[in-house]
């Protein structure tokens, strides 16, 4: 917090909303309930394609959306207070999140469900108010763009990029990690280039849904399981609770932003494949993958 400082003395100051954490959290949801005007309702929600119509997704969606609407109510309120502390005009302002919806295709895997996040920048004179950009970017370049904000030189060691400024350097692709999650050893890749994605699951003969005492202890999670072992999901439902895995998987993000359709066998998108496979091969050696060095 910037309170405490010296009257004019520069600050960095990280602030952690819970996000949609709240709709696991009982008594802090019931301040969701209590300060929003228009509730989403389990009828409102339309979910993806691979998750069963069930009232207990139905129910979680609503609650993640209702999270995500009283998170915009926090953030208004920080933007307030550093207009009343004359603050705001003179101040950069990064919003991001850490992961996607908390789902069980979601957070910890590298579909979009879980590797596509927010990310908004406030930083008066140096961006134009209102714009968008339609560019791949990584956690890892809000590091590079403090530095060159601040007018800091940018090691170069670090993997991460500047986004604005003359310093800007744009990205041709981005690389998603999963590794252990939890009690679990996994290990996953993915290369996002223009509208294609590509994973490579380095433990095919594992399941997507390996135990997870933290996910397993969702309220989604049994239902999934329980529709599935009773036959009541459809192919596209079931394919995260599949016993194995394919080895490689590839996207045409325009055509199927649901990532349902696999490509990686068939012929006419092999020249695709065999790109996006090279980009990974040479990441992996070019960043030192540390992910390379783990035991099964």
């Amino acid at each position: 917090d910037w309170s405490g400082r010296k009257p004019g003395q520069p600050f960095f100051a990280q602030i952690q909303l819970l996000g949609g954490k709240l709709r696991n959290l009982p008594k802090q949801y019931g301040r969701v309930e209590t300060e929003l005007d228009d509730l989403v309702t389990e009828d409102q929600v339309n979910l993806p394609p691979y998750y069963p119509d069930d009232p207990v997704f139905r129910e979680d969606w609503a609650q993640y959306l209702n999270a995500v609407q009283y998170t915009d109510k926090e953030v208004e309120r920080i933007l307030q207070r550093l207009k009343r502390e004359e603050l705001l005009d003179n101040t950069i302002i990064f919003f991001t999140t850490d992961h996607g919806i908390s789902q069980a295709r979601g957070k910890q895997f590298v579909y979009d469900e879980g590797a596509k996040i927010p990310f908004l920048v406030w930083a008066p004179g140096r961006i134009e108010s209102g714009t968008t950009r339609e560019e791949l970017i990584s956690h890892i370049d809000m590091a590079a763009t403090s530095l060159s904000f601040a007018g800091i030189d940018i090691p170069e060691y670090m993997q991460a990029r500047p986004l604005f400024g003359p310093q800007a350097q744009p990205r041709d692709y981005v690389v998603s990690a999963r590794d252990r999650c939890d009690e679990t050893v996994d290990r996953i890749r993915s290369v996002r280039k223009g509208n294609y994605k590509y994973i490579r699951n380095f433990y095919p003969k594992r399941p997507y849904l390996q135990p997870c005492i933290y996910k397993d202890h969702k309220p989604f999670m049994e239902p999934l399981r329980r529709l599935y072992s009773e036959n009541k999901l459809n192919d596209v439902q079931s394919l995260h609770l599949a016993e194995t895995r394919p080895e490689e998987e590839l996207y045409d993000l325009r055509e199927d932003r649901w990532e349902v359709h696999n490509l990686a066998n068939e012929p006419e998108h092999l020249a695709k494949l065999r790109e996006m496979r090279a980009i990974l091969a040479n990441w992996i050696i070019e960043s030192d993958d540390q992910g390379c060095t783990g035991s099964a």
